[in-house]
């Protein structure tokens, strides 16, 4: 079965019906004739071509194994903390998602209320990918309602099933090129050796460095995970050495293993440089227990100058997302852990905050840093200045509270005026919700398309122009940032 993405018929039914909005062709573009006829002719032109992912969160082992998707709650609602906070902001206990694996709440309970919450996603951007794939990916009969819950979940639970929906065909029917998981420094990356080495998957699966948990003091376990790494990678030599020697082998281990980038989470942008006293200082008293919160900013801000330095000799690409209250809510955080979407944003200062690094590091050849925020406030004011002069910056495509129409249509006006369209990342699904993948790129191509035909309709860009720049927001940049 093929899984197709194509512009769908959107007559009238017989029965004089109107299809779903999902259905529409020129969904997402301008309402005026003119310029949407326009974007339509750039669309067709990036709409089919296969999609890049370099940053994102799908388990490499699922692609490895082709493990069937167990069920369409597991699939849809669970995993997706758009999805999940937003049911959990109506009132329903997150138990009742099957938050953590709770055993004792089945997937079809939480379908039903998944199917009950539904009209709560009306203008939402969640609201806006879930229409999408059950439009084009599942070619669901009917619009998800209460009272058609048990129906439509024995109806996805059955092309589950099939073959054609196994993670592998839906690889190849979505159109993925490039995939890239995030992945734990010690992770011994056995699945993307496998599909490296596998002569049915044409795809790439491409793993990420993600060192958060080892260099963040508050991280539970931080100093047992910490002991592990430097016995595993750090060549006998203790302490600070010996743990920055153990994040060099190992990120050396990822390149090996096909890495192109480096991930983190930081709580601000801060970058500082300590001497190595200092931060062996800083090291040595959060193994006793003993630092504060300024310390763990301080040696945190420290390590994303040590990032930087070890990208410029190793060439991974450095990714950085800071300004998130990370598990706002402690009672959920207890009872279910991390990424269940009570992460809240803050604001957070960029210019003075990289200056260190990008001072040292800034226009180094072959250092690649990519500042993304969820502060869109920042787009014009500071991260596109700062793409505009070092040859290093590129723009973070918007992400997580920000990658939703609206806000992408700000953010390429924001930015554009004063990077241009060449220094940006390309479009980033940061996605664990594996179906919504080709909806979420989808999306960015018709944004892509609105803005750049508003500026051939405005006699700012001319057709011919908006033709070869929607080709590389689309396909080079992703390939040009992320040295793909």
């Amino acid at each position: 079965m093929s899984h197709s993405l194509a512009p769908t018929d959107t007559s009238e039914s017989a029965a004089g019906t109107l299809p779903s909005p999902a259905a529409d062709p020129d969904r997402l573009l301008p309402a005026d004739p003119g310029t949407r006829a326009i974007a339509r002719d750039l669309l067709a032109r990036v709409e089919d071509l296969p999609i890049i992912s370099p940053h994102g969160h799908v388990e490499a082992s699922m692609l490895e194994l082709d493990t069937p998707f167990p069920d369409p709650a597991t699939l849809l609602v669970s995993p997706d903390h758009y999805v999940t906070r937003l049911i959990h902001a109506s009132g329903v206990p997150l138990e009742r998602l099957r938050m953590g694996g709770t055993a004792a709440v089945e997937p079809r309970e939480t379908w039903r209320e998944f199917a009950k919450a539904w009209p709560l996603f009306d203008g939402t951007a969640s609201g806006y990918w879930m229409r999408d794939s059950f439009e084009h990916v599942f070619n669901l009969s009917r619009e998800v309602n209460a009272e058609n819950a048990d129906a439509l979940f024995d109806e996805l639970d059955a092309k589950l099933k099939s073959p054609a929906f196994r993670p592998r065909q839906l690889f190849k029917d979505f159109n993925i090129e490039v995939l890239a998981t995030t992945d734990d420094p010690l992770d011994d990356l056995a699945s993307h050796a496998a599909i490296a080495k596998d002569p049915t998957f044409t795809g790439r699966v491409l793993p990420t460095f993600r060192p958060d948990a080892y260099i963040k003091f508050a991280a539970s376990g931080w100093a047992e995970r910490v002991a592990r790494l430097i016995e595993t990678a750090g060549d006998g030599i203790g302490g600070y050495a010996g743990y920055i020697r153990a994040l060099e082998n190992r990120r050396q281990y990822f390149v090996e293993h096909g890495a192109v980038s480096s991930d983190h989470g930081a709580r601000t942008a801060m970058t500082l440089k300590l001497d190595e006293s200092a931060a062996a200082a800083l090291f040595e008293k959060a193994l006793r227990g003993e630092a504060t919160a300024q310390d763990a900013d301080v040696f945190e801000a420290h390590m994303m100058y040590q990032m930087a330095r070890m990208a410029v000799a190793d060439g991974l690409v450095m990714t950085i997302h800071p300004g998130v209250f990370r598990n706002h809510h402690t009672d959920s955080f207890n009872k279910f852990g991390a990424d269940t979407g009570h992460d809240i944003p803050f604001a957070v200062s960029y210019t003075e905050a990289l200056r260190p690094m990008l001072e040292d590091f800034g226009t180094e050849p072959g250092f690649h840093f990519i500042p993304f925020t969820i502060d869109e406030t920042v787009f014009s004011r500071e991260i596109a200045p700062l793409a505009g002069f070092y040859p290093s910056v590129f723009i973070g495509a918007p992400w997580w509270f920000l990658d939703a129409p609206d806000a992408m249509l700000r953010f390429r006006s924001a930015v554009t005026e004063t990077a241009g369209f060449s220094r940006s990342s390309g479009f980033i699904d940061d996605t664990r919700a594996f179906c919504s993948i080709p909806a979420r790129h989808n999306t960015s191509r018709r944004i892509e398309a609105s803005f750049l035909a508003r500026l051939v309709a405005e006699r700012r860009v001319s057709e011919s122009r908006a033709h070869e720049i929607i080709v590389d927001i689309v396909d080079a940049a992703p390939r040009r940032a992320f040295k793909l």
